[in-house]
């Protein structure tokens, strides 16, 4: 009997992350008797999935980002079809990007497959629209959770959820080493070094970038010697070279030297996101920022029913991150905020103790999250039997 393949989808590079490391947990589980097939970024391409087609051709957010590429966006999802078609996996298993991912579940039960459909990463019902869980319980078998409060919001409808975890937590961003950082790229250890990441697609980079160059330069003014670290993705690396940076900057790519670099850093200026988590693993306080295209930004004031969108405040249920978005996010009022991290060590404490909180309750320190997630996986597999 062939090892089943798994069929997945992970449509952003914070879905790349996750889909590889459940990779190394299906691995690690079944022996190495399992086959991946699907479309993906370098973290899986890492653990010897090769993608379909680019990632970078869905890494798009918002309305009016998104609306010049439906066509390709289209083409895309066709070709994602008819390759599952001809491959008939074992599962499909979505991770996030629920505007791609929902099409191929909705399409694949619309044409009658019995290929099971799990999709990894809830979209946030209780920040947006409820209606969407409805949506995704006609669309798949079995969703998995991030956070501890989301399954109650499915289970109500009848879609089998269960929360896994964050995958964050095993995904070593607390282990990075800032002195051999340093040392490797000829930083002395007396510089002072702000970590920028202005995101992980063009819609993002494009529209922060300018604006964290603007806020380097005002911290520059009064800090001569400081330098940056910009850790990037191959869906926006050329992007992130090409800007123009006020102070020496240095763009490194990969999870190793991501890690060293939070580790040799003060202080991190980043896009909204999942890397927030990442940050408060590895103690680095930071400052969020956001700007959307400005249709997309008048729809979310309409729709977003929640007091925060960083991950970290919302668990913590209080602002323990600054976070400027929209009209807010301006290079005065990011480099504010910087500066008392900088120089002021209460702040900065008070940020570290208030991360440490969500974290714990975000569930650190219990089972791993991916291992969590493949054997669910494997469990539907398993019940459904061989592949046809």
């Amino acid at each position: 009997m062939n090892d089943p393949l798994i069929y997945l989808i992970a449509g952003e590079p914070s879905g790349d992350l996750l889909a590889a490391r459940l990779m190394v947990a299906l691995k690690e589980m079944t022996g190495g008797r399992v086959r991946f097939a699907g479309i993906g970024g370098e973290a899986m391409r890492e653990q010897g999935m090769e993608s379909l087609f680019p990632q970078a051709d869905l890494a798009v957010m918002g309305l009016a980002e998104v609306l010049p590429r439906i066509p390709k966006i289209l083409r895309r999802l066709n070709q994602t079809l008819a390759d599952i078609a001809e491959r008939n996996p074992a599962a499909v298993v979505t991770v996030d990007s629920w505007g791609f991912t929902g099409r191929v579940a909705k399409r694949l039960r619309a044409g009658g497959s019995s290929v099971p459909r799990i999709h990894y990463v809830a979209p946030m019902v209780w920040a947006w629209k409820e209606k969407r869980n409805l949506q995704l319980a006609g669309r798949v078998d079995l969703l998995l959770c991030l956070l501890p409060e989301e399954p109650a919001y499915f289970t109500k409808v009848g879609l089998r959820a269960v929360h896994v975890g964050h995958a964050v937590l095993e995904s070593g961003a607390g282990h990075g080493n800032g002195a051999a950082f340093r040392e490797r790229h000829g930083i002395a250890p007396e510089t002072p070094l702000l970590c920028v990441l202005p995101g992980s697609r063009r819609s993002e980079t494009s529209r922060l970038l300018p604006v964290f160059t603007e806020t380097v330069a005002l911290l520059a003014a009064h800090r001569p010697e400081l330098q940056v670290v910009v850790p990037t993705v191959d869906t926006v690396a050329e992007e992130v070279r090409r800007a123009v940076w006020p102070v020496p900057a240095l763009v490194v790519r990969g999870a190793g030297e991501r890690y060293d670099a939070f580790a040799a850093c003060q202080a991190a200026l980043a896009a909204s996101g999942t890397v927030a988590l990442e940050l408060a693993l590895a103690r680095l306080p930071m400052v969020i920022g956001y700007r959307l295209n400005r249709l997309t930004a008048m729809i979310a004031r309409r729709l977003i029913k929640i007091p925060f969108v960083c991950l970290i405040n919302l668990l913590a249920g209080r602002m323990v991150v600054p976070e400027l978005l929209l009209d807010d996010c301006r290079s005065d009022r990011l480099a504010f905020h910087l500066t008392g991290l900088l120089d002021d060590p209460a702040v900065r404490q008070a940020q570290l103790d208030g991360a440490a909180e969500a974290l714990e309750r975000l569930g650190l320190g219990g089972d791993t999250p991916s291992r969590r997630a493949a054997s669910e996986i494997l469990s539907v597999i398993k019940k459904k039997g061989p592949a046809s």
